[in-house]
């Protein structure tokens, strides 16, 4: 079949009265990093319908919104379209954070995390919430409100993504647990319907090492790549300033991922800050290809060190990406984070 990215291309040269020959030798644009500015917890996936989808939070913590481009450079430029806004009052009223897309059962679903509004700690009761677009385009179809994510426990959770693996359809998410002194552990479960489990979580990781730990105890943001028979699902750990970094954990493509014994923790960070590239706070990823096929890593950083006040109110998280290496052992390699410019 090829690339769709490439056939839409090729098609619309034609249009233009483009030979093919001359269009094929035409490059995809150069991405330029940073790719987004202001728009942290990132994600960005290529469809099937040839489209690169955007979402992330923003600095105002007060929407959803998508994007998208028929390339991956495109994104920075991308019309964005509000696609829900907070609440006036109620549970759905003060921060929205780290939404994430995705095409369950036929329909468009967006997770997201929303606390109330009203100041103090309260704001930060953040659970997991979901808006539901009643038609075939994200972009251009009415989304409401679906409901609350269910889990065992009412407690903080947020940075839901999901995953089809063996023909089973999962949930990964951030929570903290009552009774393990925590910000947040990393969970699993197979899915039921967009906002039911269909079977007792498995608690995969909790924050326990010293760079998981430093600021707050934090595993959030879970991101999966399936490649080379494994499973690598990352993950953001620490507090948001220059602290925080990617782990790893790693499972065989054919183990029971349920079995939290199935996964193994990488000892060190996979990615951290880079003072030479002047890249600070590389985190909460996920993962594309560009039109070449090459596997991306989609993350969000700031390009400076010294925060003033809360880093979390510091709008200068922006979204990167980079070409993802790997080992001779087929492990990807995510360090170090490229610096501002072209991307080779």
């Amino acid at each position: 079949m090829g690339d769709p990215s490439r056939r839409l291309f090729l098609a619309g040269a034609a249009a233009l009265g483009v030979s093919p020959a001359i269009a094929r030798r035409v490059p995809a644009p150069r991405i330029i990093n940073p790719l987004v500015r202001q728009r942290a917890d990132a994600q960005v996936f290529r469809h099937s319908d040839g489209w690169y989808y955007m979402t992330g939070s923003v600095p105002e913590y007060d929407r959803l919104v998508l994007r998208r481009s028929r390339t991956l450079a495109g994104l920075s430029s991308a019309t964005e379209k509000v696609l829900w806004r907070h609440l006036p009052s109620g549970p759905m009223s003060g921060f929205i954070w780290a939404p994430e897309l995705h095409l369950i059962d036929g329909r468009w679903i967006m997770y997201f995390a929303a606390g109330p509004s009203g100041g103090g700690e309260d704001v930060f009761r953040i659970r997991t919430y979901a808006i539901r677009c009643d038609g075939p385009d994200p972009m251009t179809g009415p989304w409401s409100v679906l409901g609350q994510l269910q889990t065992p426990w009412d407690s903080f959770t947020l940075d839901s993504t999901s995953f089809v693996h063996r023909g089973t359809r999962y949930l990964s998410w951030a929570q903290r647990e009552p009774g393990i002194d925590t910000n947040s552990n990393l969970y699993l479960a197979p899915l039921a319907t967009p906002l039911t489990l269909a079977a007792k979580p498995a608690r995969l990781s909790v924050p326990t090492l010293e760079w998981e730990t430093r600021g707050f105890k934090v595993n959030e943001a879970p991101a999966l790549l399936a490649r080379h028979g494994r499973l690598f699902l990352t993950y953001s750990a620490s507090a948001t300033d220059a602290r925080y970094c990617l782990g790893m954990l790693t499972a065989r493509a054919d183990a029971d991922i349920m079995d939290p014994a199935a996964w193994s923790k990488s000892p060190v960070p996979v990615m951290t800050t880079s003072r030479e590239h002047k890249i600070f706070g590389p985190g909460h990823n996920s993962f594309t290809t560009d039109e070449q096929g090459r596997d991306m890593l989609v993350f969000h950083a700031r390009d400076y060190e010294q925060i003033q006040g809360d880093p979390l109110f510091d709008p200068n998280r922006h979204t990167r990406v980079q070409p993802i290496r790997y080992t001779p052992a087929g492990v990807p390699v995510f360090n170090p984070p490229v610096a501002n410019g072209p991307l080779a």
